[in-house]
């Protein structure tokens, strides 16, 4: 920590020293009830109750709780609680470690045995002063062995972003705040654009330091890693570095508004011919990016690599004649088309553009190798390779099975895990032919090593896979979510299965002139239906 500052572990909780010496005690008073707490059986000799708690009971403790912890003692809080050791710890370190004083926390109106609350209070470091108010809640329930209402401690009680084995803390040494630039030197905000708050947050930890910002002093929530932490308050605000990115503002706003459309949505856009990620969205509720990090069977975008394969080894080509039964066996494992469609006598690129299942799970055994598709997938995909975009990514997984398994792979189902972004790559090398590892970071700002795939689609099979896609986009299954979209484009559509889910998840891929993208929708159904007009709006806006 810079300019002498220390971080002490006082009661579990962080505390932070100045030179060595603590910031001493904070007069911390009482906006409620005066110190006054109800009486317990400890005191009283009352018999032991049971049965739930009471209203009454949920007012009295709640608000006990509230004024004891308000006063500054942390002891007395405690014993509202049903875990006194570990409450008084925290509560003690909340008084001390963050540096609270002037805190008022008022009860509301009770919901069953549930009280929301809200604290006021003023945060302090050296000669500064800052208001903090936010709102939180707790429970009462009834201690087992005293029979007596009691707190349920938990560390949210002390602020609602806090989970298990994490502290709050002030810290004037943490990385710079950064201003993350679009590629034309356009800000990008989080208000702006909400999707890109993780990514943001990471470009920070990772280059905040060396991107000429200075730090300013912050109240976070401290997960116990070296960049495990999370800012709640901004005391003073220090000088903004400034991070370029290879996003566009223009297709990130796209981006933005085309998730809203459906809830657990994520879109990706890449170019095919550099790599660089032009957009990334979510809509989330838990405000994850599953675009870069998520981990689902593709469903039929996947035959995007399989059709690659089926053609470099010649057991297809574009204009031959392929078998599209309504159903096929592999290994003992039945595999039927959508509503169990037929093809008769038509190319295979009828069969890729109508996504037949059995088509391709027919020609499985000519390859006489179940790590075939895997051997694909990382050779000229790229996929499972150690990907630097400048962020963390999974980088997508085709494992090696057997049987009935390893056919299921060949449609995008069993074990194959993709996200958005591994998707929007795979489009993206079928259009460039080569695979150009995603980046949202330039490499020049870190002089990073990229993934290189061992090679490229072969001219003739590169050729015949993007001829399939653009026939899937202008009349096979993505015609309806592709016609808005101009210039030269491709496209495949997913659907895949989920245990114990009603619908499938929709997918969908495509690219146009030199942009390629990738959406997902949880439980939307046909890829065409929801993923693939997110995608076309993403590629209306390049």
């Amino acid at each position: 920590m810079r300019s002498g500052a220390k971080v002490a572990v006082v009661g579990g909780v962080f505390v932070v020293v100045a030179g060595g010496v603590g910031y001493g005690a904070v007069n911390l008073w009482n906006g409620i009830t005066g110190g006054q707490t109800t009486s317990t059986s400890e005191t009283t000799g009352t018999t032991r109750r049971t049965g739930p708690v009471t209203p009454e009971e949920v007012d009295e403790t709640a608000k006990g709780f509230l004024a004891a912890w308000a006063e500054g003692d942390a002891a007395k809080a405690a014993q509202f609680t049903d875990n006194p050791t570990t409450a008084q710890s925290a509560l003690a370190g909340h008084r001390t470690g963050i540096h609270v004083s002037e805190m008022k926390a008022t009860a509301g109106t009770p919901s069953g045995t549930t009280v929301p609350y809200t604290v006021d209070a003023v945060v302090s470091y050296e000669d500064l002063k800052v208001p903090w108010t936010y709102k939180s809640e707790l429970k009462v329930v009834r201690g087992l062995t005293t029979g007596q209402p009691r707190v349920e401690w938990k560390p949210d009680v002390l602020h609602p972003d806090l989970g298990s084995g994490e502290s709050l803390k002030l810290t004037s040494s943490g990385a710079p705040q950064i201003k993350a630039l679009d590629r034309s030197g356009k800000e990008l905000t989080a208000e702006e654009y909400p999707s890109l708050r993780p990514v943001i947050d990471e470009l920070r930890k990772r280059y905040g330091a060396d991107a000429g910002g200075t730090p300013g002093v912050e109240l976070v929530v401290d997960g116990g890693g070296a960049d495990d932490s999370r800012t709640l308050l901004t005391l003073r605000k220090g000088k903004a570095g400034e991070v370029p990115t290879t996003l566009d503002a223009g297709m990130q706003a796209a981006a933005e508004k085309a998730v809203k459309r459906f809830s657990e949505s994520s879109v990706v856009a890449v170019q095919p011919s550099t790599g660089a990620i032009r957009a990334v969205a979510n809509n989330r509720t838990d405000g994850w990016n599953a675009a870069f990090l998520g981990k689902q069977a593709p469903g039929s975008t996947m035959k995007i690599v399989t059709a690659a394969l089926l053609l470099e080894k010649g057991l297809v080509a574009a204009d031959r004649v392929a078998e599209c039964p309504k159903n096929a066996m592999y290994h003992g494992r039945s595999f039927h088309n959508l509503d169990h469609f037929e093809i008769n006598g038509q190319t295979f690129t009828q069969s890729f553009a109508r996504s037949c299942n059995t088509a391709f799970i027919k020609l499985i055994d000519d390859t006489k190798d179940d790590t075939a598709l895997g051997a694909e997938a990382r050779d000229v995909f790229g996929i499972g390779l150690d990907w630097q975009t400048g962020v963390a990514t999974w980088d997508g997984s085709v494992p090696t099975e057997t049987g009935g398994e390893a056919a299921a792979q060949y449609i995008g189902q069993g074990t194959v895990q993709m996200n958005a972004l591994n998707v929007a790559s795979i489009a993206a090398t079928a259009k460039a032919g080569v695979f150009k590892q995603p980046v949202i970071v330039p490499k020049s700002l870190d002089d990073r090593e990229t993934a290189t795939a061992a090679r490229g689609l072969s001219p003739s099979a590169g050729k015949q896979l993007r001829d399939m896609m653009r026939v899937t986009a202008t009349s096979g299954t993505g015609v309806k979510a592709m016609a808005s979209v101009q210039g030269d484009k491709g496209a495949k559509t997913g659907s895949a299965e989920v245990d114990n889910q009603g619908q499938s998840n929709s997918w969908f891929a495509a690219f146009a002139d030199d942009m390629a993208a990738a959406a997902v929708v949880q439980a939307a159904g046909h890829g065409s239906d929801a993923a693939g007009p997110l995608v076309a709006s993403v590629l209306n806006a390049r």
